[in-house]
């Protein structure tokens, strides 16, 4: 293990990890509660613990009817008409979501894949705990079973790739111990598979085809095969598919929105979804370029899918909620182009801003009594101040608006100006992953849509947080009813809001300058080694710095025109929305219907499987239950001959000799008289027979 008092800093281990208990073994192969803590380590701790302690406080206000007694559900209608009437479940609704974060907190702080694994379906578990918790809702029953489901189909792979890694690798834990350094400890599973902080090492294998080789804990080199190394890391990635819902398994997440709002909070931004791109970044050192080909494709078109979807929805929580999918396939994009620190640079971003704007609409559902449509809204800048101000904070941070002053002092050729922009968080991240697709374009022409995708959704992103915003706050109200009664929510409701509005602005202050950037540098892996023979060049760290600039413009200039054209549609009706709508009505039809996505899977899994169980329920009951009757009929037949004859015969001569044992009885009951000289007598005729016996039958013997 490396020696952290070493006088050479270079040495210095970039990591702190032990193990705390030993659960089981088996050979060599360990099974043990294992910490491992690194820069991405601290980041995560931090900000989910900042941001779950302000989503708690928030529920404080919002579950606050919750306490009652005799809580009344106005979703749910009873067959008498009435409106179902519980005790109030706020304790249980606080323990589910304390085991939420402690679930997330223990993934991060997690050291082996056995103890991912474990907590990793620990935040699946509370997520249908969460998303199910008004559980005599239909819709919320049916989206909690619909998350867990589909999470179980990206856990399938998940688990393949876990067990292909542990087999080959020959051990759980990703480093080796350096909490001890006067013990020698096998190298973990990072340690062995990359080179250095170079990448994996990749070889022709000596019976053709490459091999990853590795060194083992007593120095011997052995080889995985590549495809099997693919195969892990697309097996992982099919983990992080499912929990970041990520294409095709993004279906999940918007009917997650039944969930309480301070657990959509949470999913959405420091927890379940999180975990997703949290695993893609913990395990990117074992990614071959054909596995971090894949993410960037499968978040080109996450990104760009969901972002079409929002630009329709009228939900508000469900705008967020494809807003949230979309901006999980910006993370996923950049860690697939090699950027590390860009896509967990934008993950905590956009953790605090996208909390922010799912506590500021759960707010404005509290304020307007629980109504969620926005073309119901409107105007209501005036009536919740504080709330429509700190949603401006999250929609102008996701956005990635900004005034960047040192550009435009570069534009006009001065030297002199200021090395800063005024800009809030995402502005700095959203800057690098565009950055990072620029230039991986760049050096790989044939994948120029891994930079066209982000380019226009940044513009798609802004028309349609705009258009919330807009649609909420601004113009007039569309529902005078509804806006005399909103009003501004209580301070334990608000105060949340302003610490995470604060958190949105200045968490990424400095951009690759600043402290958090620098913090995640740290890691060491913001660069991989190049695999020959994969056709795919990784971007440097330099490369990507001369794009910085020209990335920046575009994306600033995209995004400030989808807010413009924003501003034009819903603040002055240039064009009129219902106008575009009737023009394109097979369009809005086509992205109102989310792509179809949920039809697609019903006609290709959903249906078949219930033909199939169809079938197969009526195989099981005309012919295996026919079988299984005819047995029991047979059966209860032969009973009955049993106890015909059990009757008949057996009951009946067991009868006849009770009755002729008891007749028996009865007639020498009158030989005890109680006379004594009659029992003399029978006791002398008793020797006299026996002595005439023995005479007559053994004559010789006497």
């Amino acid at each position: 293990a490396a020696d952290p008092h070493a006088a050479d800093s270079q040495s210095k281990p970039k990591y702190v990890s032990g193990r705390l208990y030993e659960l089981a073994r088996f050979g060599n192969l360990q099974i043990a509660i294992d910490y491992y803590i690194d820069s991405l380590t601290l980041v995560m701790f931090t900000m989910v613990t900042l941001i779950a302690t302000c989503i708690h406080v928030f529920a404080i206000g919002y579950m606050d009817d919750e306490r009652e007694e005799d809580h009344v559900d106005h979703e749910v209608h009873m067959a008498d008409g009435s409106h179902l009437h519980r005790p109030g479940r706020f304790y249980r609704f606080f323990a589910y979501l304390s085991l939420f974060c402690f679930s997330m907190l223990g993934l991060v702080l997690a050291g082996n894949t056995f103890m991912v694994f474990a907590f990793w379906e620990l935040v699946g578990i509370c997520s249908y705990l969460l998303i199910g918790f008004y559980v005599e809702r239909h819709s919320a029953s049916t989206a909690a079973n619909k998350a867990f489901i589909v999470n179980r189909v990206g856990d399938f792979g998940f688990i393949i790739g876990l067990m292909i890694l542990a087999t080959h690798f020959g051990t759980f834990s990703f480093s080796s111990y350096n909490d001890h350094v006067d013990t020698q400890q096998p190298p973990g599973l990072f340690e062995m598979a990359r080179d250095g902080n170079g990448g994996v090492n990749v070889q022709e294998g000596e019976e053709g085809g490459r091999v990853v080789k590795f060194q083992q804990a007593h120095g011997s080199h052995t080889s995985v095969p590549y495809w099997l190394m693919v195969t892990a890391g697309l097996g992982i990635f099919a983990g992080c598919i499912g929990k970041s819902a990520q294409f095709p398994l993004q279906t999940w997440l918007p009917d997650a929105m039944e969930g309480p709002t301070p657990v959509s909070a949470l999913v959405h931004s420091a927890t379940m979804v999180a975990a997703g791109v949290y695993l893609a970044g913990r395990f990117f050192p074992v990614f071959l370029p054909e596995v971090l080909l894949t993410i960037a494709y499968t978040g080109a078109i996450t990104l760009f899918v969901a972002a079409t979807i929002a630009v329709v929805a009228t939900d508000i929580k469900r705008v967020l909620a494809y807003s949230t999918i979309s901006q999980l396939g910006y993370m996923m994009l950049a860690i697939g182009l090699g950027g590390w620190i860009a896509g967990l640079f934008h993950l905590v971003t956009h953790a605090f801003f996208k909390s922010l704007m799912f506590l500021a609409s759960g707010s404005v559902i509290v304020g307007c009594h629980h109504e969620q449509e926005m073309p119901r809204m409107g105007g209501l800048r005036k009536k919740m101040p504080i709330t429509a101000y700190t949603m401006l904070v999250g929609v102008i941070a996701i956005c990635g608006l900004a005034i960047p002053l040192h550009w435009i002092f570069h534009l006009f050729g001065s030297e002199t100006g200021p090395g800063f922009d005024i800009a809030f968080s995402g502005y700095h991240s959203k800057d690098a992953i565009v950055a990072t697709a620029m230039t991986y374009a760049g050096l790989n022409s044939v994948h120029s849509l891994l930079f066209l995708a982000p380019l226009v959704t940044a513009g798609i992103t802004a028309f349609y947080m705009f258009r919330l915003w807009f649609y909420t706050f601004a113009g007039e109200p569309r529902d005078q009813e509804l806006h005399d009664h909103c009003h501004e929510s209580p301070r334990v409701m608000t105060v949340p809001l302003l610490i995470l509005s604060f958190f949105a602005i200045f968490v990424a202050v400095g951009g690759e300058s600043g402290p958090l950037y620098s913090l995640l540098k740290q890691g060491g892996l913001e660069q991989v080694q190049d695999v020959a023979g994969s056709g795919i060049v990784l971007p440097k760290t330099s490369q990507i710095h001369d794009n910085h600039f020209s990335a920046g413009v575009l994306a600033l200039l995209v995004a400030g025109l989808g807010a413009l054209l924003a501003y034009l549609m819903y603040c002055r009706r240039r064009p009129d929305p219902a106008l575009i709508k009737r023009q394109f009505a097979a369009t809005h039809e086509f992205l109102v219907e989310k792509w179809r996505f949920d039809e697609l899977y019903d006609a290709m899994f959903v249906r078949p499987v219930r033909v199939v169980s169809t079938w197969f329920a009526g195989f099981d009951g005309s012919v295996l239950d026919g079988f299984l009757h005819w047995i029991a009929r047979t059966g209860v037949t032969i009973s009955g001959w049993d106890r015909q004859i059990d009757e008949r015969i057996v009951d009946r001569t067991v009868d006849w000799m009770a009755e002729k044992t008891q007749e028996i009885g009865r007639s020498l009951r009158g030989v005890q008289t109680g006379r004594l000289r009659q029992y003399v007598m029978f006791i002398a005729l008793g020797v006299v027979t026996l002595f005439v016996l023995i005479f007559t039958l053994f004559p010789n013997q006497t």
